[in-house]
């Protein structure tokens, strides 16, 4: 089966966890209407589970979690727990319908965080899911740094969560070091040693976050885990909207999660989280549709499908031809049609040299109102400077 068609034929879950690793940001701190209003807004275009927060903070986060609860989204609720009863309690009191149970299970953590031993680390987490079986919830297990983690202890580490009652493993890349062609043989291994559901988190601190989710879905698992923007620790999780763009147009994969409202929601969680959304950004940033470079504008202006790998209504943005430095006398005609003027040739040509000079001293594409300026200053046979 080639690679398009693993993740054709197979259902992916959506795990956001914007509200729990995306706050954790270092300096982010979502206020309480913030995260009602971001899990309402996921929840509507489909995402199929949010994790919410970690009640056992108490406080305003519990609270918010209750408050999330109490609206009956359409999405599943996750709170997050370390392999504690106290913590699971403190989630089941919330309402939470599913708990994520996080223990390290790297040698690196195991001897130099928990100080502990892997048998303690089996023990703690058996005990931890066993208790939140018995209570009805849905349960992922988390491996903390799994990617750093010795293969066969995590084959016998997923096998004693199901012998206790978990629904899934999260595989957690923590420190982002894998990379997909690792990440895909890694989790094909253990898929096929355990044929358990496996969720992908991933961090972007080499910038493969995206790359790595997908590579671990072609390997065998069926859940992404991902934030709005990519938000999370450090430099990051795999975003939502990379993630998911990625498998409808890449690999053709049919989502019914309503891409239509990235854009909006990418910029209100840009607002919420106080962290700016480059113009740069893959699928939402403002650049995504933007086109200067005059062969790429002319392109673009006789078929979009020239430069843009899918239409910018599908994430909630436009598209825009702008005037700078490097237009080509094609978009100069284009530009000056929206404004009900028919260039000549010469024209055009004198209207892009004066752009081009303009556009550098000002070190900016050009604002409309100063295109329209240089065409009278021509018109009029006036000295531009």
């Amino acid at each position: 089966m080639c690679v398009k068609d693993k993740i054709k034929n197979k259902e992916i879950k959506i795990v956001d966890t914007t509200l729990r690793d995306g706050e954790q940001t270092a300096g982010v701190a979502f206020a309480n209407h913030e995260k009602i209003a971001i899990a309402q807004a996921l929840s509507d275009i489909g995402v199929d589970q949010l994790e919410v927060g970690i009640p056992t903070m108490g406080g305003d986060e519990k609270a918010t979690i209750k408050e999330i609860c109490k609206r009956n989204l359409k999405a599943s609720i996750m709170a997050w727990n370390r392999a504690v009863v106290s913590d699971i309690e403190q989630s089941i009191d919330c309402g939470v319908d599913a708990v994520a149970i996080s223990l390290s299970v790297s040698d690196i953590h195991i001897q130099h965080k928990l100080k502990k031993s892997r048998e303690w680390v089996l023990e703690n987490m058996f005990n931890a899911v066993s208790f939140a079986h018995k209570n009805g919830l849905y349960i992922s297990v988390n491996g903390e740094d799994a990617s750093r983690a010795d293969t066969d202890f995590l084959i016998e580490f997923i096998n004693v969560a199901k012998q206790a009652g978990a629904n899934r493993f999260r595989f957690c890349d923590t420190v982002g070091v894998m990379e997909p062609f690792a990440t895909r043989e890694k989790i094909e291994k253990i898929h096929k040693a355990t044929n358990f559901d496996i969720e992908m988190h991933t961090h972007n601190d080499f910038g493969m976050a995206t790359a790595n989710a997908i590579a671990g879905v072609i390997g065998g698992a069926n859940h992404i885990g991902c934030t709005v923007n990519g938000l999370g620790e450090r430099a990051g999780n795999a975003a939502l909207e990379e993630v998911l763009m990625a498998l409808k147009f890449v690999y053709g994969y049919d989502t019914d999660i309503d891409t239509t409202k990235f854009v909006e929601i990418s910029r209100y969680v840009s607002q919420a989280s106080g962290r700016q959304l480059p113009a740069w950004k893959a699928i939402v940033g403002t650049n995504m549709f933007r086109h200067e470079s005059g062969i790429h504008a002319d392109g673009a202006i006789k078929d979009p499908k020239n430069y843009e790998a899918f239409d910018p209504a599908e994430v909630g943005l436009q598209r825009q031809i702008v005037i700078g430095k490097h237009s080509g006398k094609a978009a100069i005609v284009n530009k000056f049609k929206e404004y009900s003027i028919e260039l000549t040739n010469d024209e055009a040509n004198q209207i892009l040299e004066e752009v081009r000079k303009v556009s550098v001293g000002l070190k900016r594409e050009l604002f409309d109102k100063e295109l329209v300026q240089i065409y009278q200053d021509i018109k009029n046979d006036y000295r531009i400077f």
